[in-house]
C-alpha cells in the first residue's frame, strides 16, 4: 500500500483503517501501538478515518478505546473517529465519551443491503441518524448475490455469515432488473443506489476495472420514491438468515 499510494496527493482519496479489540489486545496501549503499525504501512501520513472494529471479543469497555482515540485525534494522527458493527448501546456510549472531548463520532460501518435490512428495525440506523453519525454500508451487494450473477439455477456458494432463499432472490432480482431498465442500470447499480437513497455510504469491492466502472455507475441516477418502495417490498421475503456467530457479531 505504501509503495502504491505513499507520497501521492491524499486529496484524491480517503484512507480508512481499523483496530480490532480482540481479547489478546487487552491493554489500552494496544490501540495506539497497532495504529502506528498501520500508519507506517499506509505511508506515515495522518489517517482520515480510524475505526474501532466491533466489541464482541474485547475485554475492555467502549469508553477505554474511545479515550485512546481521543488522544490520537488530539495529536493530529487521525482526522476522524469511526466504529464498526456497534450496537445501539455501544454507539450511544462511544458518542457520549467522544462528544465530551469535542471529538465527533462520524461513522458506524455495518452490513446493510437489500438482503440485510435488520439495522432499520434494530434501532442502529435511527440512533445513528439522531446523533448525526454516517452509516457506512459494507457488503452492499450481498456478497455478490445482488449483482445478477446468481439465481436458483446458479445458486451462490454457502456463506458463513448467512444465506438467502434462492427462489426469493430470483423474485427480488426480477424487480431490480425492471427498476434498472428505467435507468439503463445493472442490478448491482440498483442495489448500490438503493443504499445511497437510504442515506448510507456503500463500500464495495471490485475484482477488475469493469466491476469498478459498474460500481461507479450507481452514482449517475437516483431511484424514485416509488421504485424504492418497490424494492423495499420485494426484499422483505429475501432477508439473510444469519448464522449464530453473525447474531453475536452484528446488531
Amino acid at each position: 500500500i505504501n509503495a502504491e499510494y505513499g507520497g501521492k496527493d491524499r486529496s484524491e482519496f480517503t484512507v480508512a483503517t481499523k483496530f480490532l479489540p480482540y481479547f489478546t489486545q487487552w491493554r489500552s496501549s494496544n490501540l495506539p501501538t497497532r495504529f502506528k503499525l498501520s500508519q507506517a504501512r499506509l505511508g506515515g501520513d495522518p489517517v482520515e478515518l480510524y475505526q474501532i472494529h466491533g466489541m464482541l471479543a474485547s475485554v475492555r469497555r467502549v469508553e477505554t478505546w474511545c479515550e485512546e482515540m481521543i488522544k490520537l485525534h488530539r495529536a493530529g494522527e487521525i482526522k476522524a473517529v469511526g466504529v464498526s458493527n456497534f450496537t445501539v448501546d455501544q454507539v450511544v456510549r462511544a458518542h457520549r465519551v467522544l462528544s465530551a472531548a469535542n471529538v465527533p463520532l462520524v461513522s458506524n460501518q455495518i452490513e446493510y443491503s437489500l438482503l440485510r435490512r435488520q439495522p432499520e428495525t434494530s434501532g442502529v440506523i435511527d440512533t445513528c441518524n439522531k446523533l448525526n453519525i454516517k452509516i457506512i454500508a459494507y457488503s452492499p451487494l450481498g456478497m455478490g448475490r445482488l449483482t445478477g450473477k446468481y439465481s436458483s439455477k446458479n445458486p451462490p456458494p454457502p456463506r458463513k455469515f448467512g444465506n438467502v432463499d434462492v427462489d426469493e432472490l430470483d423474485a427480488l432480482l426480477a424487480v431490480m432488473r425492471q427498476v434498472g431498465d428505467a435507468h439503463s442500470a445493472t442490478p448491482a447499480q440498483v442495489a448500490l443506489n438503493w443504499v445511497i437513497c437510504k442515506g448510507a455510504f456503500p463500500i464495495c469491492g471490485a475484482r477488475n476495472a469493469e466491476q469498478a466502472r459498474d460500481n461507479c455507475g450507481a452514482q449517475k441516477f437516483r431511484l424514485t420514491d416509488e421504485q424504492i418502495a418497490q424494492l423495499d417490498a420485494a426484499s422483505l421475503k429475501c432477508q439473510v438468515a444469519p448464522s449464530f456467530m453473525t447474531k453475536l457479531w452484528q446488531e
